[in-house]
């Protein structure tokens, strides 16, 4: 997989621009939350992939999971998942 889309994967896990606007604010975000939510979960659901990825023998395929895997480690799913 290119690393732009190990980079892709990695933004859409720590994105939460949409949580932290709602957080701070009356208005109604709670579409856009959904949309946050299950992308984040969506790359959460990939782990065991990301796994298999990231115990390759070739660097420049585990690097790019094992960075992935960092992110989703210091980002979990949103509460209510």
């Amino acid at each position: 997989m290119p690393a732009r889309l190990w980079d892709l994967l990695e933004n859409v896990c720590r994105a939460a621009q949409w949580h932290s606007a709602a957080a701070g604010s009356a208005s109604d975000y709670r579409r856009q939350l959904g949309w946050e939510t299950a992308a984040r979960s969506a790359v959460h659901a990939g782990r065991p992939v990301v796994e298999a990825v990231a115990s390759s023998v070739r660097p420049e395929e585990a690097e790019p999971a094992r960075r992935l895997l960092r992110a989703m480690d210091g980002t979990p799913p949103f509460p209510g998942e």
